[in-house]
């Protein structure tokens, strides 16, 4: 618990909330005691709140012009919606365009989303004005400042807490890769549970790739644009570490199916991995601990010993079923061994670079380093592109501009003491997706009914007005924090900070609170109702899109996974970043499969479908990145033309599940006789090999490091090239098999 507070006063989510409470309170104040009027400080602090969401992780220079850009979006709404909210006839319809217009440039990505909620909350709190004795353009002015105030402190905090925000991502990373890594050990055991665990493995792949690409942005672009210094060195192999560890743990894959019937009567010898993976992960946690500085940096001495019990219980396994009998399955055994002794390097490497034990480890300036960070696309044609019911931004961008203006009017036929709040919750509830906007109204309406009878509780307890000052200053930074992390927290938390901002002003503060319930309720009943009924973006629609950029993804990885076994030598860039979009592109995948799971049961029919399409998928990428790690960490071979004629099947079987989806597939046959020689040629090669290596062993002959190479090579690369084919036609016949749901849907 003491731990837990610790932690949360420590995390960067707690410093920007500080950040934004000392911003928006500081006016305020500073206004009531120098110039005894709280007027100009409430119109600086809604600057500050108006601005505060472009406040969001990533460089530097993205969070300053972020924050510009939500400034100047901030004034010039506050002053067109403030000159005609009087007049209704007006300000309807240019309420409907504002909205739109505003809520649509989140076309262009998570940022831009952010500052397109700044200046929906200009619009809706435009209202606010209306009672302030500060001509319309002071007061814009006057919010214009209270950004450029927030901006001063975040420069601020930034220059005090370097680290913090840094530090905040890592550890969160770190945390999430232990959890993945024990998901990977219980998948060897639970039977019964892994559709449950391989779900949970898809959020966490979609979490990884997003924090993945933050700690890119932030310490890549440190190093652009600074150099190196010794803690950007260090950030720099301590993210090189954790990406070789996610790499590794996707490039684990596992036949489960094969490897339980191989071990079906030898389950003891499994569970030892499961044990390793997850004191990894006990080690990783504890390495998250050390970097807020909970704990003393010490090493898992389990770790060693459940190795040493792994490596006995494979030589007690060859013993006992007796070669040859007892070789796929040892060779398999192995595999998994060697892939975990490298995920317990990477945690020493990480151990070496928190005690600044470096000399070790070489890091050189990323080549193309620009190219690893995710640009953020703001061509201008992009507006145009999208402006059609196909996109999910474009249909909640008119969505949203019409429930507003329904919002409106019906705050104003049944004269709600304060409309505004119906258009409020709209704003913060209404998301693209149906399933996030259930969530949040669920969330939103429960946490402002827990906030309401706390409020209504302390209220019969006290009157004194301090108090209330108190609750409400200490309530918004708490609130602040929490909106990232439990939105039904946050809301709890808003609702004491309003309800007691107006206790200091208003004597019927149970009428307040009354208004506040109902208002929200309102506003939720409407937000989901919207996006159920008006231009719904059920993911079903667009998972088509999802899936041929995640094929075509994996696409070009495999076509440089080729390249490099017949080049060998230096990694090159190409290489680093296709793997880099296949993960993205099946992280993107996941979130949609996500977003698809929420829907209603009425709008999902096709779930099983498209679960076996993003397992499919999920599974290729993990065999694609397991032949790849293996090519380039260990000797191979000169390249079978074999190897090209599985290649050219696998691409081939790709390009027609991307066909399929396009609806543009015309039946070309591939040369089945070839592939059946390279299949034959791996089989037969690697029999031949056990032969050998039986006769050897015949004769008492140890094993020579050129037969074990190529046992080992030609058994992992002949099952991956294996799987990737028979993965390939699985995705085909998955496709086929959703197009025959949805026609057999279309005919009734």
């Amino acid at each position: 618990m003491i731990a837990g507070l610790k932690r949360f006063f420590k995390s960067v989510n707690f410093v920007k909330a500080i950040v934004i409470g000392i911003a928006t309170v500081s006016p305020v104040l500073i206004s009531n005691f120098v110039l005894g009027s709280v007027s100009i400080g409430f119109s600086v602090s809604l600057g500050v709140v108006f601005c505060s969401p472009a406040y969001a992780p990533g460089s530097l220079k993205h969070l300053f012009f972020g924050l510009l850009s939500a400034i100047l979006l901030a004034f010039s709404m506050t002053f067109i919606t403030g000159s005609i909210s009087s007049n209704i006839y007006v300000f309807l319809p240019l309420l409907v365009i504002l909205v739109f217009l505003i809520s649509y440039i989140s076309i262009f990505g998570f940022r831009a989303s952010l500052i397109s909620f700044t200046g929906l909350l200009a619009i809706v709190l435009s209202f606010t004005q209306n009672s302030s004795n500060i001509s319309l353009i002071n007061h814009s002015l006057l919010v214009a400042l209270g950004g450029f105030w927030l901006l001063g402190l975040v420069l601020l905090a930034n220059f005090l807490f370097p680290k913090i925000q840094t530090d905040g991502l890592f550890v969160e990373t770190i945390e999430k890769t232990a959890e993945f890594l024990k998901l990977r050990g219980k998948l060897l055991v639970e039977k019964e549970n892994r559709d449950a665990l391989f779900k949970r493995m898809f959020e966490l792949q979609t979490e990884l790739n997003e924090n993945h690409e933050n700690i890119r942005e932030v310490i890549l672009r440190k190093r652009i644009n600074s150099g190196f210094s010794n803690r950007t060195r260090r950030e720099q192999l301590l993210f090189a570490q954790l990406m070789e560890m996610y790499d590794l743990a996707i490039s684990n894959p596992v036949d489960y199916d094969k490897f339980d019937l191989i071990f079906e009567d030898h389950q003891e010898k499994i569970v030892g991995f499961k044990k390793l993976m997850t004191e990894i992960g006990n080690q990783l946690e504890h390495i998250s601990k050390v970097i807020l500085k909970q704990e003393n940096l010490k090493e898992n001495l389990e770790i060693k010993k459940t190795l040493f019990n792994i490596k006995t219980q494979i030589d007690y396994y060859r013993i006992l079923v007796g070669l040859p009998k007892s070789r796929v399955g040892t060779i398999m055994l192995l595999n998994l061994k060697t892939y975990q002794e490298k995920q317990v390097q990477r945690i020493s490497g990480i151990e070496r670079i928190l005690n600044n034990y470096i000399h070790n480890d070489k890091i050189v300036a990323i080549k193309d380093a620009e190219r690893f960070i995710t640009p953020q696309d703001y061509d201008l044609k992009k507006l145009w592109a999208n402006f059609n019911l196909k996109s999910p931004i474009f249909k909640h961008s008119l969505r949203l501009s019409v429930t507003m203006a329904l919002g409106f009017i019906l705050g104003s036929m049944f004269e709600m003491q304060n409309s505004y709040w119906v258009l409020l919750t709209l704003v913060v509830i209404m998301r693209p997706s149906y399933g996030l906007t259930k969530e949040r109204s669920k969330n939103r309406v429960i946490g402002t009914l827990i906030g309401a009878v706390i409020a209504v509780s302390i209220i019969f307890i006290t009157q004194n007005i301090w108090v209330y000052g108190v609750i409400a200053v200490i309530s918004l930074p708490i609130a602040l924090s929490f909106i990232q992390l439990n939105y039904r927290n946050a809301a709890v938390f808003i609702t004491l900070h309003v309800i007691f901002i107006y206790a200091s002003l208003e004597p019927n503060i149970l009428e307040v609170i009354k208004f506040r319930v109902l208002d929200t309720v309102i506003g939720a009943g409407l937000a989901f109702t919207a996006n159920y009924f008006l231009w719904p973006a059920w993911q079903i629609q667009n998972i088509n899109e999802f899936l041929i950029k995640t094929i075509s993804a994996n696409k070009v990885f495999l076509k440089e996974i080729d390249t490099f076994y017949h080049n060998k030598g230096e990694l090159p860039t190409s290489y680093k970043l296709a793997r880099k979009d296949s993960f993205l592109k099946v992280g993107d995948l996941n979130a949609a499969y996500q977003r698809m799971n929420q829907e209603p049961k009425s709008k999902k029919k096709e779930l099983g479908e498209i679960y076996e399409l993003v397992t499919f998928s999920n599974t290729f990428l993990s065999s694609l990145s397991a032949l790849g790690m293996f090519l380039r960490t260990n000797k191979t071979m000169e390249v079978p033309k074999q190897f090209e004629t599985y290649i050219k099947y696998i691409s081939k079987n790709l390009d027609i599940s991307v066909q399929l989806l396009n609806n543009e597939f015309s039946f070309n046959s591939q040369e089945k006789i070839k592939l059946k020689e390279a299949q034959e040629f791996y089989d037969n090669y690697f029999d031949n090999l056990s032969k050998q290596r039986d006769q050897e062993i015949l004769e008492g002959k140890m094993i020579t490091e050129t037969m074990k190479i190529q046992l080992h090579e030609i058994q992992l690369v002949s099952e991956q090239l294996k799987w990737l084919l028979n993965l390939s036609e699985n995705i085909i016949n998955g496709i086929k098999q959703l197009n025959l749901t949805k026609e057999h849907k279309s005919h009734k």
